[in-house]
C-alpha cells in the first residue's frame, strides 16, 4: 500500500495593502495631522501670549514661546486689578450649573411626553416646536428685552438663566433619546405597580436615558459657559458680570490688555477640558447610542 505524499501546509500570506490602499492612508493621516495642528495652533499661541507682556504680543514677527515670560497677567487677574475675575468667574459658574439643570429637567419633562404619551395636536405641536429652531436668537433680543424690563429682571441673573432654560433643540434631543432608550412595556409594568406618571418619568424615563443627558448637559453647559450677546446686554453692574462679558472690558478704546485677556481665557477653558475629560466615555457613548441598531 503506497503512502500519497503528504502536502505542505503553507502559513497564510500576509495580506500586503495595495499602492493605492497605502497612498489614501497616507493622505488621509496627513491631514488629520495637518488639521489638529491648525486647530491646536491658536489654542497653543493663546497659552503661550498669555506669559507674554503686551509689548511682546504686538511684537513682529510673532514668537510661539515667550522671550521673557512672566506671571503678571495672571497675578493682576487673581488680584482683581482691572476686574473681579474671581467673583465673575464664580457667576459663570452659578448661571451655567442653573440653567443646564433646569434645561436637562424642562426638555427631558417635554421630550418624555412626546414620546411616550398621545394627545391631540401632537404632531402639530411638536412641528411648532421645531419650526421655532428656524428663528434666529438676534430676531426675539427686543422682545425678550422688552419681557425682562417688564418682569424687572434686568441686571439679574434670571433673565440670563431661565429664558436660556428652554430650549427646542432640548426637547427634540430628549424626544428621540427617549424613544430609543426607554420601552413602553416598562411604563405599563410601572402603571401596574401603581406608579404614577410623573413617577414613571422620574423613576424609568430619566435612569434609562442617561446618555443621551449627558450629551445634552454638556452641549448647554458649554453654550451657557461662553454665552455673551445675552448677558451684556442684560447685565449693568460689573460684579454681575459673567466672564465673557467680564473679559471684554479689558479691550478698551485706548487701553488693551490683551495679556490679561489671553490668561482669563486660558482659566476659562480649564473648567471645560476637565469636564471633558471626566465625562467623555458617557459623553461619547451618548453620541453614538443610537448609531447602531440593536
Amino acid at each position: 500500500m503506497k503512502l500519497g505524499r503528504m502536502k505542505s501546509v503553507k502559513a497564510p500570506r500576509r495580506k500586503v495593502p495595495r499602492l493605492s490602499e497605502l497612498g489614501l492612508r497616507i493622505f488621509v493621516h496627513t491631514a488629520l495631522i495637518v488639521g489638529a495642528a491648525a486647530t491646536a495652533m491658536p489654542f497653543l499661541w493663546m497659552i503661550s501670549s498669555s506669559f507674554k507682556l503686551n509689548s511682546e504680543i504686538y511684537s513682529y514677527p510673532l514668537t510661539l514661546l515667550p522671550r521673557h515670560g512672566t506671571l503678571s497677567n495672571y497675578a493682576r487677574l487673581l488680584a482683581g486689578a482691572e476686574i473681579p475675575f474671581v467673583r465673575q468667574f464664580v457667576n459663570s459658574s452659578i448661571v451655567a450649573a442653573a440653567q443646564t439643570i433646569l434645561t436637562l429637567f424642562i426638555s427631558s419633562l417635554v421630550g418624555f411626553g412626546f414620546a411616550m404619551y398621545n394627545f391631540k395636536f401632537k404632531r402639530a405641536l411638536f412641528v411648532f416646536v421645531l419650526g421655532t429652531m428656524m428663528i434666529p436668537a438676534q430676531v426675539t433680543l427686543v422682545p425678550l428685552f422688552l419681557l425682562m424690563h417688564a418682569f424687572r429682571w434686568l441686571d439679574t441673573y434670571q433673565a440670563i438663566i431661565l429664558p436660556g432654560s428652554i430650549s427646542a433643540f432640548g426637547v427634540f434631543f430628549m424626544r428621540q433619546a427617549m424613544i430609543s432608550s426607554v420601552p413602553a412595556e416598562l411604563l405599563d409594568a410601572g402603571r401596574i405597580d401603581g406608579c404614577s406618571e410623573f413617577g414613571l418619568f422620574w423613576r424609568i424615563g430619566l435612569p434609562l436615558s442617561g446618555a443621551g443627558l449627558s450629551v445634552l448637559g454638556v452641549l448647554t453647559l458649554l453654550g451657557s459657559w461662553n454665552n455673551y450677546l445675552w448677558p451684556v446686554i442684560v447685565l449693568r453692574t460689573t460684579e454681575k458680570f459673567t466672564l465673557p462679558v467680564g473679559l471684554a472690558t479689558l479691550i478698551g478704546l485706548y487701553k488693551q490688555e490683551w495679556g490679561m485677556v489671553l490668561a482669563g481665557a486660558f482659566l476659562a477653558t480649564v473648567p471645560i477640558i476637565v469636564l471633558f475629560i471626566l465625562g467623555r466615555n458617557q459623553f461619547i457613548t451618548g453620541l453614538t447610542s443610537g448609531a447602531v441598531k440593536g
